[in-house]
């Protein structure tokens, strides 16, 4: 098995600098989840911190949520609010909780984290068998750069540079499997880390036939949180799928 199909590896490496300046603000993606949600309870997958779930619990919607990492877990019960969220450890895609729900909702690329072919697909099916009917699952990714993946194997960036220590991120693309392998590598005097990272990237269209092969159905697609028209140009989707 790859370290990187590890559900837990990105929680663990990532956890105790996860809720750093610079992430996107919540309270537009709460918002619109909120309008969705209806009395609730909305089910998060991967929640870590509560970024997303704590916002939207103080719009008034229980919460509930799935996690594969105690590292991320902990980090939510230390926020004023986390620790009464109910939260399952395991394995985004196997969805192990019993509906039904009114709203499902997987957000920033989280889906992309499922790199063992088979296993988004898994996420979709587990997902439509919790949703109530007239449920809905979101989804918030980012729509892949063709012209990029389409040029590019490797990619190298330096990230920071001190007296102490150099991180470096380097990234692989293999563009037949539609994946990504990151490392972030950082030298001190005492040797190196290695931090990887992976995704599996789909275009809208093909995440479109996850949903409708698990008997879901677009419902409404829009170019962020704010309900922008999404286009051609868009970089990052919010697609709303309905189980009727």
């Amino acid at each position: 098995m790859s370290l990187l199909d590890d559900p837990g590896l990105f929680g663990r490496q990532w956890a105790a600098g996860y809720d750093r300046p610079g992430n996107p603000d919540p309270e537009p993606a709460a918002a619109f989840l909120a309008g969705l949600a209806g009395d609730g309870p909305a089910l998060e997958l991967a929640i870590g911190s509560g970024r997303v779930a704590l916002p939207l619990a103080a719009h008034g919607v229980p919460v509930e949520g799935i996690e594969a990492s105690p590292e991320m877990v902990e980090l939510l019960r230390e926020k004023p609010g986390g620790e009464s969220l109910p939260v399952v450890v395991g394995d985004m895609a196997d969805v192990a909780v019993n509906g039904a729900y009114p709203l499902v909702y997987l957000v920033f690329n989280t889906l992309f984290n499922l790199t063992v072919p088979g296993r988004q697909e898994d996420c979709f099916r587990n997902v439509a068998r919790v949703l109530a009917p007239g449920g809905r699952f979101v989804i918030e990714a980012f729509v892949p750069d063709e012209a990029k993946f389409a040029t590019e194997e490797r990619e190298v960036q330096v990230h920071d540079v001190t007296e102490d220590s150099v991180t470096v991120r380097m990234h692989r693309y293999d563009r037949e499997a539609q994946t990504f392998l990151r490392q972030t590598l950082t030298f001190t005097g005492n040797g190196v880390q290695l931090r990887p990272f992976g995704m599996r990237y789909q275009w809208p269209e093909q995440i479109d036939g996850f949903a409708e092969a698990a008997g879901l159905r677009l419902e409404a697609r829009y170019a962020d949180w704010d309900r922008s028209l999404f286009t051609v140009e868009s970089r990052s989707h919010i697609s709303v799928y309905r189980k009727d």
